[in-house]
């Protein structure tokens, strides 16, 4: 493995965590986003994310400065990419989104250059084809808050190079991460082939009238002295990535009840931009979520 300089395409909820975790560990990292303004956004979010490295790790100031030093920002694909080892998408989970991405990514992108989906919930064979580099694509799967869930999922296809395969394996590791290569496709991974059924029937429970989100949560936390519930956790999640996931299932099942639930949270959530934690208010209002209250569970 020689990667040096990393891009990172998309600063949403795990990009920006990735792209600063890259950097934290001496790799020069291009941030990529669709505009400025969302670039500066996820500016603002690594001040915040410094915060949590220096009380969650004890990283310190000097650390912190060369991180900075190895982020650099650009709105526009082809100067992102320019020089790139490898890149690492995390672009919405839309599957037409990220077809038109790859499409266009592999025709700026330098005949070296790695392509790793960090898809939560697709798997690599999908887009493939449309990255024009089938041998040198796979998917890098990273858990949210990175820099303490610190696991790195990595599924090839069938046609992903077994030398790449393992080179990814070692930036996994030489980034801090719980290396944990899959040896077959699996949609969601692992962590996701759990996860997900689980924020499904938590949501199951409220839509269909059963308790409300924070009585579902307590009860979890309660009966298995989880730190959290399902919907504390989605916050974190984010509810669009729970948004786009139950959309797409709604829309391949025509399931009634998949239907009425993405219906439920854009209206409640998308709507009212109650992104979760990202936007301070998901199910519950952040920084100071009732979850964490002494009475929460009495």
């Amino acid at each position: 493995m020689d990667y040096k300089n990393i891009t990172i395409a998309g600063s949403g909820v795990l990009g920006y965590q990735v792209a600063f975790q890259v950097a934290t560990h001496g790799f020069k990292v291009t941030v990529y986003d669709i505009n400025d303004d969302v670039l500066e956004k996820a500016k603002q979010k690594f001040d915040v994310l410094s915060a949590a490295y220096k009380e969650d790790l004890g990283t310190t100031d000097e650390e912190l400065a060369k991180t900075f030093e190895n982020l650099s920002y650009t709105s526009n694909l082809e100067e992102a990419m320019k020089d790139a080892d490898l890149m690492i998408e995390s672009v919405p989970e839309n599957p037409e989104i990220k077809t038109e991405f790859y499409t266009k990514l592999g025709k700026v992108s330098p005949e070296k250059t790695i392509f790793a989906t960090n898809s939560s919930t697709m798997i690599p064979s999908q887009f493939a084809e449309a990255t024009g580099r089938p041998e040198k694509f796979l998917a890098l799967h990273f858990a949210n808050s990175i820099w303490k869930n610190n696991t790195a999922e990595i599924m090839g296809h069938a046609g992903t190079d077994p030398k790449v395969f393992d080179d990814v394996v070692e930036f996994a590791k030489a980034i801090g991460m719980l290396a944990l290569p899959l040896t077959k496709e699996q949609p969601g991974y692992i962590i996701n082939s759990i996860l997900v059924p689980f924020f499904n029937s938590a949501t199951d429970l409220l839509i269909n009238g059963v308790a409300d989100p924070h009585t579902i949560d307590k009860t979890w936390m309660k009966a298995t002295g989880s730190p959290n519930g399902p919907f504390a956790m989605l916050d974190v999640v984010g509810l669009t990535t729970m948004y786009n996931v139950t959309q797409m299932a709604a829309q391949k099942t025509k399931d009634p009840l998949k239907i009425k639930k993405a219906q439920y949270i854009k209206e409640n959530f998308i709507d009212q931009n109650k992104l979760g934690v990202s936007t301070g208010e998901g199910f519950y209002k952040y920084p100071n979520p009732a979850y964490k209250d002494e009475d929460f569970l009495k």
